[in-house]
């Protein structure tokens, strides 16, 4: 049974009401004022137990028909016409309905959104073989802190851009967080600079195959989206000169760099927003050990729940 959520009475307080009124010779309003309800309330419960109901459950209070309901042969049409990709305005017209109606069954039938109509890609699980045989690398755009934000204080008023002499005032800017994670032991290097151009990405580069040398894994392929730091020919010439084979995801197909953006998903909830910073330069600090946690000890989850550097032939005690 479903009892109304602002109901002051259960069956049981019910038949009490009940039993008192018809064999307890108590008047309405006594056992009323007893159960803390109004008179018509208790007039209702004493009249359906005499009528014979013994539950004296709550009723639905939904009508039994609804004439001018959508007829549901109109609804598998607005479904069939949905699915020949019309929009709502195209299939109210067609149907002769009003647009208001087609849109509401549409939400109602799941086919509000058109992302809805074609069945959801299945995913596309992948793992190099060795370490360095494919590293993954992105950047991550991150506002710089001047002073706690709305993700601390839940109002964005401290972050209100003024304008003085046509410029803006008050904007704290931004860094830019450039990751390289390694598709077999997601072994991750990490840092945080001022800018995304061309040049950035190259000595982001150079320095993250150095990491990894040091660390006796070699680069073979590196994959990045088609932003115009990596599409740059300074990018280009250096991956030549380093002997990499640069290969790059689909348009609008995040999910091919989809070990990049997990473990960027990771970093900033865990180290970006994981706590509150004075200032970017604290924040900028705490990088390096939380890397050094997370390569190092942090049980992963893709991994058997090792860190990533178990991975590793010739494991290294720490990130320096």
């Amino acid at each position: 049974m479903e009892l109304h959520r602002n109901a002051r009475t259960c069956p049981n307080s019910r038949a009490l009401i009940a039993r008192r009124v018809l064999e307890q010779g108590w008047s309405l309003r006594s056992a009323a004022e007893a159960a803390g309800v109004s008179d018509p309330t208790a007039r209702k419960w004493v009249r359906r137990s005499r009528a014979g109901d013994e539950r004296l459950e709550d009723r639905c209070s939904a009508p039994k028909r609804i004439p001018h309901r959508t007829q549901d042969q109109v609804v598998e049409a607005i479904a069939a016409l949905r699915r020949l990709r019309m929009t709502g305005a195209e299939i109210a017209e067609t149907l002769e309905l009003a647009l208001s109606t087609v849109s509401l069954w549409l939400k109602r039938i799941g086919l509000g959104k058109r992302s809805r109509l074609s069945a959801p890609e299945p995913p596309n699980r992948y793992e190099r073989r060795r370490p360095g045989e494919l590293v993954h690398v992105d950047v991550k755009k991150l506002g710089r802190i001047r002073a706690a934000g709305h993700r601390v204080t839940g109002v964005r008023s401290s972050q209100k851009k003024t304008r003085r002499e046509g410029r803006r005032r008050g904007v704290a800017g931004w860094e830019f967080v450039h990751v390289m994670v390694d598709d077999h032991t997601r072994l991750a290097y990490v840092e945080v600079l001022g800018e995304e151009t061309a040049q950035a990405a190259v000595g982001f580069l150079r320095r993250g195959l150095q990491w990894f040398r040091e660390r006796g894994v070699g680069i073979e392929r590196v994959m990045s989206d088609n932003g115009s730091c990596y599409r740059s020919h300074l990018h280009a010439a250096a991956c030549r000169e380093l002997g990499l084979r640069h290969l790059f995801t689909r348009p609008y197909r995040p999910r091919t760099n989809g070990k990049a953006e997990r473990f960027i998903q990771t970093l900033v909830n865990d180290w970006a927003y994981g706590r509150i910073y004075a200032s970017s330069a604290e924040r900028t600090s705490q990088l390096r050990p939380w890397l050094t946690h997370y390569n190092f000890s942090r049980p992963h989850g893709s991994l058997g729940h090792r860190p990533p550097a178990a991975r590793l032939n010739n494991v290294v005690g720490n990130y320096n």
